[in-house]
């Protein structure tokens, strides 16, 4: 019995109506291909960003949660930043975090830069760079608390690095500022935030033809040229990318602050963590959208500076 699809010209027959595409190379259509990875997308951020900021506009009480259309919440974030006189309390604890996030960010691109430089360029064998890489994901084999609290004794008042100072006369009392402080804090950030930098930037540079820089020597340029010059602008993608990692990671972070900065220190994420543990959803929901769109922001402005596309 003949089919009723009729002949294209060319020997083939039009695929039935409900038949899945397929591709040239005889696998699935790239929209089948993609449904798993879009399915994720859908449900572990589109749905979530859109319930936070449905909540955002709800009211609440001390019992329970209102479903509503208002911008209280909103309006108790701001509250106060009219007044040109004085900083308002919401822009206060944006630039502390701000602050924070560009110091980490600063130190973290040149540690990790200089780290993935070496790797890259003076660790010839594939076998060494292996064993060194595992060496600095060795502190990610416990959590970022243990991590965190090992440098307690180290940075106290009658901890070790105070005890060494001390024995050796460098200064005449224990440091106060090296625990609880900014300083921990920033500290704690570079040692737990490194990696994510080296890693990116690590992977940029094993992808740079070495002929590019023995050209480079050839005509004459200095290492400082040839790192300038031609290493640093090849490896942008993987600075891209590290930047999008730490800032990201930094300002949305609490954990770190509230146990280094001994529970003194404001940030935005500090401030979601206690909104949320007092039961006010609206106001941590709106303080997590304006936190959000701020990180877009850097986001569409470090990718605005390096076109990701063109360089992946």
């Amino acid at each position: 019995m003949s089919s009723s699809r009729p002949d294209t010209g060319d020997g083939t027959r039009p695929a039935a109506p409900g038949a899945a595409r397929v591709g040239p190379g005889g696998g699935a259509s790239p929209w089948w291909q993609a449904a798993p990875f879009a399915l994720v997308f859908v449900l572990f951020l589109v749905i979530p960003i859109a319930l936070v900021l449905m909540v955002s506009f709800w009211r609440a009480t001390e019992y329970e949660l209102i479903p509503d259309f208002t911008i209280a919440s909103y309006l108790d974030v701001f509250e106060g930043c009219g007044n040109l006189d004085e900083l308002c309390t919401t822009f206060k604890t944006y630039l502390s975090t701000l602050k924070f996030c560009l110091l980490v960010w600063a130190i973290t691109l040149a540690l990790g830069f200089a780290i993935a430089f070496f790797l890259a360029f003076h660790v010839r064998s594939a076998g060494m760079q292996t064993a060194l890489f595992i060496v600095c994901t060795v502190p990610f084999w416990t959590s970022n608390v243990i991590r965190m609290i090992s440098w307690v004794p180290l940075l106290g008042r009658n901890g070790l690095v105070n005890q060494g100072l001390v024995a050796s006369g460098v200064v005449d009392k224990p440091l106060d500022w090296l625990l609880f402080s900014d300083f921990s804090v920033v500290l704690a950030f570079v040692h737990l935030y490194t990696l994510f930098m080296i890693v990116p930037i690590f992977n940029s540079m094993m992808r740079i033809d070495r002929s590019l820089l023995e050209a480079a020597r050839d005509a004459g340029a200095s290492g400082w040229q040839v790192l300038m010059h031609v290493v640093v602008p090849l490896s942008r993608t993987g600075i891209l990318i590290g930047s999008i990692f730490v800032i990201t990671i930094v300002m949305g972070d609490f954990v770190t602050i509230g146990v280094m900065g001994g529970q003194q220190i404001a940030s935005v994420g500090k401030v979601i963590q206690v909104q949320t543990s007092y039961l006010q959803f609206p106001a941590a929901a709106a303080n997590a959208v304006i936190l959000l769109a701020v990180v877009l922001l850097f986001i569409w402005g470090l990718t605005r500076a390096v076109d990701i596309r063109k360089e992946l």
